[in-house]
């Protein structure tokens, strides 16, 4: 099966050289989760996952609210035991967001989740039991049109694999995915998200190659065990987002060991990066030189701040020189140029006046805001 697989391995995405634009995605089955589509060309979900306890109902549901009001589309919940179990049910009426339960080792765990009302199971079929249990899964999945993600971890991997492999490496990712799929489709389920993720990042990316070429199932993509706000934020951009350009995943999930609201801020700056979705303020700013003759850094920091609650797709430039500066702001929805202690003002490549430095934060951000509110208003 390693010969076959590493044959298999090949691009599968195409660029425009001149734009940099993904001008194709991988073709995926559509699964839905409650009201959100995954896959079959549907745009890609963000998710996140509560670090609450579940057992604590109000401070899971607070986080829950949290992660909605940042852009998440689908919150999974830790189901360790019988008392996180039997929460669920009033975090399922209360929560404004579907939900996936994540279950390992007891299906009864599982069977609990379904009746509660979850939107999503994450299950490892492997590890739930007999066959028999796996059925039981199964059918109330079924029954309630609940789909499964079948989540491989690399630290999780079954010992026979790592001995046949030598490691944890993609191939034997992959072929764990796909020894869990079968059990699904042995009990006619299809309803199926499969996701292969690992902390190194060319092992994750290799494996999610490997199974775009094996199944049509929509695609979860993540890092895991990324690491803290900094450095999880930074493998996960690199690793999310080359699987992102290759055209594979349907739903994104960034790890980190933080809020995990910083989870989402960070998803939707990976797609936003690449054209996939746009939520909220692009800010292009940059890095000064000693052309700069504005406190720069202190301005763009000032406009980050004060604009990162808006919710409105626009692109605001933060620019420091006349040699980039004025064809960077013009090309923005909204955007500054510096000049000695001053700047310029665009408003859709338009010049709008020109202003001293102190005023630049004042007046670029009542710009940016005055545009997002005619941007509503023109939407009504």
């Amino acid at each position: 099966m390693k010969d076959e697989l590493n044959q298999a391995m090949m691009p599968l995405i195409k660029f425009n050289a001149s734009q940099g634009d993904i001008v194709l995605r991988s073709s995926t089955r559509c699964v839905r989760v409650r009201d959100v589509p995954i896959g079959g060309g549907a745009p890609i979900a963000v998710q996140s996952m509560t670090n609450t306890d579940t057992r604590d109902v109000k401070a899971t549901l607070a986080q829950i609210a949290s992660l909605k009001e940042a852009g998440c589309e689908l919150v999974r919940l830790a189901v360790p035991d019988q008392e996180a179990a039997a929460a669920l049910s009033k975090i399922c009426r209360e929560a404004d967001l579907p939900l996936v339960a994540d279950i390992h080792f007891d299906y009864r765990l599982a069977l609990q989740a379904v009746e509660a009302g979850v939107s999503k199971l994450r299950i490892n079929p492997g590890n739930i039991g007999s066959r028999e249990r796996v059925e039981a899964v199964v059918s109330a999945a079924k029954e309630r049109n609940i789909p499964i993600r079948i989540g491989v971890n690399a630290g999780s991997l079954a010992k026979p694999l790592l001995d046949k492999y030598g490691g944890r490496v993609p191939e034997a990712l992959v072929e764990s995915a796909l020894q869990h799929i079968k059990i699904l489709e042995n009990e006619s389920f299809y309803d199926i998200v499969v996701s292969l993720k690992a902390s190194d990042v060319a092992t994750t990316v290799q494996a999610y190659q490997l199974i775009a070429s094996r199944v049509e199932y929509p695609l979860h993509v993540g890092i895991t065990e990324a690491g803290t706000t900094f450095h999880g934020t930074i493998k996960s951009s690199v690793g999310i987002g080359i699987i992102l350009a290759m055209g594979l995943g349907d739903t994104i999930r960034v790890s980190l060991t933080g809020d995990p609201v910083e989870e989402v801020k960070v998803a939707y700056g990976i797609l936003q990066s690449l054209g996939l979705r746009q939520r909220g303020i692009e800010i292009v700013s940059c890095p000064t030189c000693g052309r700069c003759q504005i406190n720069l850094i202190k301005i763009a920091k000032q406009v980050e701040s004060r604009l990162q609650n808006l919710t409105v797709p626009l692109k605001v430039a933060v620019m420091g020189c006349v040699v980039n500066g004025p064809g960077e702001a013009k090309d923005a929805d909204i955007g500054i140029a510096g000049g000695r202690d001053k700047v310029v003002l665009f408003r859709k490549g338009k010049l709008m006046g020109q202003f001293p430095a102190e005023d630049a934060v004042d007046v670029l951000v009542k710009a940016v805001e005055d545009l997002a509110k005619d941007m509503k208003g023109s939407n009504r």
